[in-house]
């Protein structure tokens, strides 16, 4: 089986959560200084998936020092298919986590968790639906009595109908890409910065995409923290996000080797090659710096407007079940942002 990003080794996916989650004692003082004071503060950010590229904002700050000269002492937590990440910040295991901004919309309005979305990782969710590049679609409107493996729960699959009129059988992720490989009809599923890797070592083509986003469905690859946490440790939360958007900033426009020797300790299957070319997707599609008005200065930013229309979505797919009662100051700030 030829694994794709939706699954990592049974051993990569257990008890690293437990590990360190003390936290150091906050400083006294409320100035922006007290961020670099000599005792550092410690917090925990539990990740989406095992360590890869596109992680490598975090691992460039902590390889480059950058949060150690904040002030800080920053754990990463691997993640996988069953990280929980917003569990674990809700809970108080994590104090930030990397998400979806849909499932984390969902989450707050229908389980009442207190997390709240900081910043941007990515300004477009990395998630596509790939194709052969032969294969005759070419648009949403031709998907109608397709077939589609993807992920049940991924809010893209009801939006697509509905916006689109159109029907289709969906099949359940397989968390493989040979069934891609080895059929041309296959419509799949996958993560932009990394499946077409596999398939392309693999001996597949190159694949075409449909973009989420460009069908108007355009969610946020997020930070969220913990809300309470967050509200009682400001200057921290935002000595984090500076730490974090330099370490983005410089692993992509600057030398990333320092945070790659960082992601390979974390996770032995990051080779040099995947690494480059997991890298130069972020690169080639802005997914860190914004397709729109994008650059340097878009790095963690995050619009009430987007995700006003985001929820304005969810409401009328009916999965936020209380329309109306999600307001945007609830699921996001910019208060922490520099």
């Amino acid at each position: 089986m030829i694994l794709s990003r939706f699954i990592t080794p049974v051993a990569l996916a257990l008890l690293l959560v437990s590990a360190g989650l003390s936290r150091a004692a906050e400083p006294s003082s409320a100035s922006e200084s007290t961020a670099k004071a000599s005792t550092k503060f410690k917090i925990t950010v539990q990740l989406d998936w095992i360590p890869e590229p596109e992680h490598g904002g975090f691992y460039q700050a902590q390889a480059r020092g950058f949060f150690a000269e904040e002030g800080l002492e920053v754990v990463l937590l691997p993640g996988g298919p069953n990280a929980n990440a917003t569990q674990n910040v809700a809970t108080g295991r994590a104090d930030i986590g990397q998400a979806d901004s849909t499932n984390t919309l969902v989450v707050i309005s229908n389980q009442d968790l207190p997390v709240i979305q900081i910043g941007a990782v990515f300004q477009n969710d990395p998630s596509v639906l790939m194709l052969h590049p032969d294969n005759p679609v070419s648009r949403f409107e031709d998907l109608a009595g397709k077939t589609i493996m993807a992920r049940p729960q991924w809010a893209f699959i009801p939006y697509l109908k509905k916006k689109y009129g159109i029907d289709f059988q969906l099949v359940p992720q397989s968390f493989s890409v040979a069934k891609f490989i080895a059929d041309k009809s296959v419509i799949q599923q996958g993560y932009y910065i990394a499946e077409p890797y596999h398939i392309m070592k693999h001996g597949g083509p190159k694949p075409k995409y449909l973009y989420a986003w460009d069908a108007g469905f355009d969610a946020y690859t997020v930070l969220i923290a913990n809300k309470d946490w967050a509200a009682e440790h400001p200057v921290q939360v935002r000595a984090f996000m500076r730490a974090f958007i330099h370490g983005w900033q410089d692993y992509l426009e600057g030398d990333p080797a320092p945070g790659e020797r960082l992601l390979k300790e974390a996770n032995k299957n990051n080779t040099d090659e995947f690494m480059a070319f997991s890298r130069q997707m972020i690169i080639d599609e802005k997914l860190v710096t914004g397709r729109q008005n994008g650059g340097a200065q878009q790095i963690g930013r995050i619009s009430p407007e987007r995700f006003a229309t985001q929820i304005k979505q969810l409401e009328e797919l009916g999965i936020i079940k209380k329309p109306g009662q999600l307001k945007v100051d609830r699921v996001m700030t910019t208060d922490y942002l520099p």
